[in-house]
């Protein structure tokens, strides 16, 4: 784990903070250690082991706990039950291992206990290719748990941003006590960039609400109108009962139609209520633009280099790129999109985010305008990167049939 460099100033004998060289994977951990992680649980998985083994080091030194398990189920299992306890915990894995903890990852979202996934994404499904990027986890993060069950979900596309958005993860995961997943992938994990890390003094960290009433007062799900509840620990003592059942206020099974239906709308309003507080999306060379780029992740850093050659060459092209993907940023799209001529939609894989942009515009543009208006999609799951090379003939081409 690189340490933040100090250069002191003879003349103004002030610190001066300078960049440091460091990878993707180096920085999710640094960032889950800066937001106060507690309790890391996981199994080795490429390519997201840098994660597991910085962590190994150096979450004990911090006064940490550190568990290789014996695989991924068990890996959910002992940070969602860490957190039960107080701890912030999390775990990071790959395709093959997020597949297995998706009942866990369900269940913690079920009993509104906040904890961290990290997904590096590699090439699949199955094994796949192990040491190759893909981008093929986007759904699966959002709907592969079974029922309905909020989601929210990260996806940095720089170094830094692997540090930002792994605390902003802790930060939302406490504020609403549910399961928060970070996507990264092969690339971003491994690629190493020149990084200043904010003073972390003035990084806002959260942690969850603790209950002020007396222990026989308490209930662990608790209803308001933010939809955001105290949540207390086991060994506080206060009592309460955990259970994926459906639920009532204390814990307790119930099957009850009234009881379930206010469980249920508690775990959607919890993310539907704070879509201004949860979606973030970053706008580039977009205000004049009449061809826009959807992209997330690495493949957003390609079509970032292709905006700004097509720019010198006088082709208003833009870049709309979502930091969240989950919730999926819908009224931002409208808002962005809903005037352009063409949208171009690159990614690893077989075309998630387009279909995503295809229901969004579908319901702001009419027939009439169907006609002159246009989703290119560019598609690849071959375990290379979309190049801003390919970005750029395909626009191209666009502007060639206008």
């Amino acid at each position: 784990m690189p340490k933040v460099r100090r250069s002191e100033s003879k003349e103004s004998n002030k610190n001066e903070i300078v960049p440091v060289l460091m990878q993707g994977n180096e920085a999710i951990a640094r960032g889950a250690l800066d937001a106060g992680l507690d309790f890391f649980a996981g199994y080795p998985i490429t390519p997201s082991t840098e994660i597991a083994e910085i962590l190994a080091h150096q979450l004990p030194r911090r006064g940490g706990k550190f568990i290789q398990m014996e695989d991924e189920i068990a890996s959910i299992a002992a940070i969602v039950g860490a957190s039960l306890t107080g701890a912030k915990a999390m775990t990071a894995t790959s395709g093959p291992g997020f597949s297995l903890m998706m009942e866990g990852i369900g269940y913690a979202k079920m009993i509104e206990t906040p904890c961290v996934v990290v997904n590096v994404m590699r090439g699949g499904p199955s094994t796949g290719l192990p040491t190759s990027p893909s981008q093929g986890d986007l759904m699966q993060s959002r709907w592969g748990s079974h029922g309905d069950a909020p989601a929210i979900v990260l996806y940095p596309d720089s170094v830094l941003e692997s540090y930002e958005l792994t605390i902003r993860a802790f930060n939302l995961a406490e504020k609403y006590r549910t399961c928060v997943v970070l996507l990264s992938d092969e690339v971003l994990a491994h690629m190493r960039e020149a990084v200043t890390l904010p003073d972390i003094k003035e990084v806002k960290m959260i942690s969850r609400i603790k209950p002020n009433v007396p222990p026989e007062w308490y209930r662990h799900y608790e209803n308001n109108p933010k939809y955001r509840s105290p949540l207390a620990s086991y060994g506080e003592g206060y009592r309460f009962h955990v259970t994926g059942l459906a639920h009532d206020p204390y814990g307790f099974p119930t099957s009850r139609p009234d009881e379930v239906s206010v469980m249920m709308n508690r775990l959607r309003n919890k993310v539907r209520h704070h879509i201004n507080d949860l979606v973030q999306i970053e706008s580039f060379m977009m205000e004049d633009a009449t061809t826009a780029i959807f992209a997330a992740g690495i493949t957003a850093r390609a079509a970032k280099s292709a905006v700004r050659q097509l720019r010198r060459s006088g082709k208003r092209v833009g870049l709309l790129r979502p930091l969240t993907i989950w919730p999926f940023p819908d009224d931002a799209i409208r808002q962005h999109l809903i005037n352009k001529k063409t949208i171009i939609v690159p990614e690893m894989n077989q075309g998630q985010l387009s279909l995503e942009i295809k229901r969004v515009m579908g319901s702001v543009w009419n027939y009439a305008s169907l006609k002159t208006r246009k989703i290119i999609e560019i598609r690849k799951c071959n375990g290379e990167l979309i190049t801003p090379g390919e970005i750029i003939s395909a626009v191209k081409e666009v502007k060639k049939d206008e």
